[in-house]
């Protein structure tokens, strides 16, 4: 056996990044079961896989797993760290099964959080949780079983095809009916409520939503019927899978992720009507819904061509939003994140479309800025033949740019080589051909002449201001608004007061986000922002009109008190604050306040909530135990923006030598990821 084994590492070695050659996965039949007292999951899987040249070892990527039990007749298994081989001979051309179960403790990919369970396997990662394979080019046809507690719901890809009860738990069986590449499988568990939709062309839409979150379901969803039939209807290629479904779960690390059949997004985008105006769902929907055609029905064979994943789906996402918001919101979208690819650009930190290493903004928006490019140049009837040729040619297949770009040039006569050139291979932003193509608007033409005027005296530009915040534009007229901060206020009293009276949502919250020292003769009119549909506007204005009228700080905060905000709570968090500050305010009650907020810090909230309690806590200086032990758990939470923003507060904590102590002193009642990292990073003598 020893024999055996050493061999198996030389495999390891000389065969990886060439199996696909040697071996196609066809089939998998997963049932796993979540075991969340542990953090860890036990399954079984069956593959059926077909040999496509001589070989005496096969191999599936499986990250930390132990195998319980393995039939293959004839074959030898057994795991290393990262991989699960399959010892023959295996003879060309004949067709195997293999059967594994086994158990495993993610310490990515499958993350539980709360009462949900929900996967994340972006790249190359499923093999965390199931037996699979990291490389995209090898697709498979998953069907999973997941085994939960009678009272949960699962989501998961392909179509949910029976449940089962078998005492306290239930099984929930999904079947795909296409192949796909493994780090698109994934399921969600949790306590979900769904609304179901059909597609102009039939296909259903499921909707979950939390069952707390029942009320926010239309706005959150706001106009995916529509934002699925108008990609359908563009794209030009019906939508290739059985059904659609949608999920937000708490703590995702992205936006959004496009599993098939089945997106898992964040939480954060969960909102009700008022949150609808400031952060919606909409582009994140549109996004990974066009994902589902580009990434998902084609796929890159390596990160070289990533852009063909994120450019697209990004692109058409833009597109969704133009038919939704109009041609003033494209154009918007487009100039600023040119601007930020040209700020890139000029810093010499641009990057090909072609760098696997590049960077997400240059994946998506500089790769959604060359297909909007190029359908200028070769024209929209050409350029859509082409998507939806080398969509129907490469469906369910691995594609690269040049598989693309063979089928621009099968459609139009004209060269793009200049396009290749200056679009996909230069790391240069191409800044010129996109302030030509902007200046196509004309609402973008009238914003230029609107933002030229940024430098020139006030004085001189009085009409102008006037004119812009008259009956205005969304964007032109916050940009109005923009250019009077830093002014004298007994000059711009009078066009604050044309902003107010425009009643424009954006116009307002421009000045709310602005004017912060507030002349008593526009009190009246800032104090009708708290009324403003924008939880944006009304956290900035209730913080600005306390800081500027103390004696109507009671009232403000009565007014404001059920006012909840975002997910985040963003309006809650910031009244508390100031009612505890606020002198003679329910004096009582302070102590209930202070401990609303110390308790937004627990690992019982989202991060985002969490981070905004962290940053007012720190504020306020209210560390104490239980804070402190909250602010260990945040170390090590699994999303790295949050775990990085906890460590650098803990850093600064740590100076604090009575801190450092009440911290030291909790030790043993840590988890051991927590004390280790604590450990590690504490000065102890």
């Amino acid at each position: 056996m020893k024999i055996i084994y050493a061999l198996l590492l030389i495999c390891s070695f000389s065969s990886l990044g060439q199996q696909v050659s040697v071996v196609d996965f066809l089939r998998a039949d997963a049932i796993v079961e979540p075991v969340v007292s542990e953090k860890k999951i036990k399954g079984t899987v069956s593959y059926s896989f077909k040999v496509l040249k001589k070989t005496d070892s096969i191999y599936l990527d499986a990250v930390r797993m132990t195998i319980t039990k393995a039939a293959l007749e004839g074959v030898q298994v057994s795991a290393t760290e990262d991989k699960i081989w399959l010892l023959g001979p295996f003879e060309e051309g004949r067709q195997y099964n293999a059967f594994f179960s086994y158990e495993a403790t993610p310490k990515q990919t499958l993350y539980f959080t709360g009462d949900q369970i929900w996967t994340q396997g972006q790249g190359k990662y499923t093999s965390h949780w199931l037996p699979s394979i990291d490389d995209m080019n090898d697709k498979i046809e998953f069907d999973l079983t997941v085994i939960t507690p009678s009272e949960s719901t699962v989501i998961a890809n392909g179509k949910l095809v029976s449940t089962l009860q078998k005492d306290d738990r239930r099984y929930w069986k999904w079947d795909m009916q296409q192949p796909m590449a493994s780090y698109l499988l994934a399921f969600a568990v949790g306590d979900f409520k769904k609304q179901v939709l059909s597609s102009k062309s039939g296909i259903p839409i499921e909707l979950y939503y939390d069952q707390k979150d029942s009320l926010k379901a239309e706005p959150t969803y706001r106009y995916t019927k529509q934002i699925f039939d108008f990609l359908e209807t563009e794209i030009g290629v019906l939508y290739p899978w059985q059904n659609y479904k949608q999920v937000p779960v708490r703590d995702f690390l992205y936006a959004g992720m496009e599993n098939t059949t089945a997106t898992i997004f964040s939480e954060a985008f969960v909102v009700d009507s008022l949150g609808f105006n400031d952060r919606n769902y909409v582009n994140v929907n549109a996004h990974e819904l066009a994902h589902q055609w580009f990434g998902n029905l084609v796929t890159e064979t390596e990160g070289t061509h990533h852009w063909l994943h994120e450019g697209f789906a990004t692109y058409y996402a833009l597109l969704a939003e133009k038919k939704i918001f109009g041609e003033e919101y494209y154009y918007w979208k487009l100039y600023n994140s040119a601007e930020q690819l040209k700020a890139l650009s000029d810093e010499g930190k641009g990057e090909s479309l072609l760098n696997p290493k590049a960077s997400s903004l240059t994946f998506y928006e500089k790769g959604a800025w060359a297909l909007h490019i190029l359908k200028e140049y070769i024209g929209e009837e050409a350029f859509n033949k082409a998507v939806k040729k080398y969509l129907l040619k490469h469906q369910f297949k691995n594609v690269t740019t040049s598989d693309f770009l063979s089928e621009v040039k099968s459609v139009s006569e004209k060269d793009i080589s200049t396009w290749e050139a200056d679009w996909l291979e230069q790391s240069a932003f191409k800044a010129e051909q996109a302030y030509k193509s902007l200046m196509k608007s004309k609402f973008i033409q009238s914003f230029f002449e609107m933002s030229a005027l940024r430098n020139v005296p006030l004085k001189d530009k009085q009409i102008q201001l006037k004119t812009a915040l008259t009956f205005p534009n969304d964007f032109i007229g916050q940009e109005a608004i923009y250019q009077l901060e830093g002014e004298a206020i007994s000059e711009t009293v009078s066009l604050y007061k044309k902003g107010f009276e425009s009643n424009n949502l954006y116009v307002r919250q421009a000045i709310a986000l602005t004017l912060q020292a507030i002349p008593k003769e526009l009190q009246a009119q800032y104090e009708t922002l708290l009324d403003d549909a924008s939880y944006v506007t009304k956290e900035g204005a209730l913080y600005n009109l306390w800081a500027a009228f103390p004696k109507n700080q009671h009232a403000y905060l009565d007014k404001m008190e059920n006012t909840i905000g975002f997910q985040d709570k963003n309006v809650r968090q910031l009244w508390l604050v100031l009612a505890v500050v606020t002198n003679d305010y329910r004096q009582a009650e302070k102590a209930r306040f202070l401990e609303e907020l110390k308790g937004f810090t627990s690992p019982n909230f989202s991060f985002e909530i969490r981070e905004r309690a962290f940053g007012y806590v720190s504020e306020l200086q209210l560390y104490e135990t239980s804070v402190l032990g909250n602010l260990v758990n945040a170390c090590v939470h699994h999303s790295w923006r949050f775990r990085n923003y906890a460590r650098a507060l803990l850093k600064e904590v740590l100076k604090n030598s009575d801190h450092k102590a009440m911290i030291l002193s909790m030790t043993d009642s840590f988890s051991e990821k927590e004390r280790d990292y604590v450990l590690r990073n504490m000065e102890v003598e």
